[in-house]
């Protein structure tokens, strides 16, 4: 799923491309919001370094082409956000790893039952700590919402149709 036009247009202004510094747009971020931002981030790095290993493992199958590409755009996302906060972004360290490459099964179909059980951990994991945590700064609310739909209505579906589910 893309995110929102509107969504990563809020982003990039509240992120100082609209014209306004990030410094001026928005106050430093409290310790525990600026780690779920970071945990949203390495959430979605993994999600694109494992989605990648399998194609790597498989060629450009179905549905991890299409899912790879959506983790970057959701990883661009929360980047935007914590660059408009004022905080340093990692690079994706996990990608092309041999641990993230160990990790791929034997088989398509494993490799999407991972894919299943990632995505409901992702639901789980933006409903249940990165969204109370960040309630107080509805910009990031709403990037993370639509990232957890995203989990949802769009990839576990697909993962779930690969897995036989």
């Amino acid at each position: 799923m893309r995110i929102p036009t509107t969504i990563l247009a809020g982003v990039a202004l509240a992120a100082g491309m609209g014209g306004v510094s990030a410094a001026m747009a928005a106050p430093v971020l409290p310790d525990d919001v600026q780690a779920a931002l970071t945990r949203a981030l390495e959430d979605e790095y993994h999600a694109e370094a494992f989605y990648t290993a399998v194609i790597d493992a498989y060629g450009p199958v179905r549905p991890f082409v299409n899912i790879v590409a959506a983790e970057q755009q959701h990883a661009s996302a929360v980047v935007a956000l914590m660059e408009a906060y004022g905080m340093a972004v990692p690079e994706n360290a996990m990608l092309g790893s041999a641990e993230i490459a160990a990790a791929v099964p034997g088989s398509l179909a494993g490799a999407c039952q991972i894919g299943v059980d990632a995505e409901l951990e992702n639901r789980s994991l933006y409903d249940g700590q990165l969204i109370p945590v960040s309630s107080a700064y509805p910009d990031i609310v709403t990037v993370m919402q639509a990232l957890r739909d995203a989990s949802e209505n769009n990839h576990l579906p697909a993962f779930s149709r690969c897995a036989g589910r």
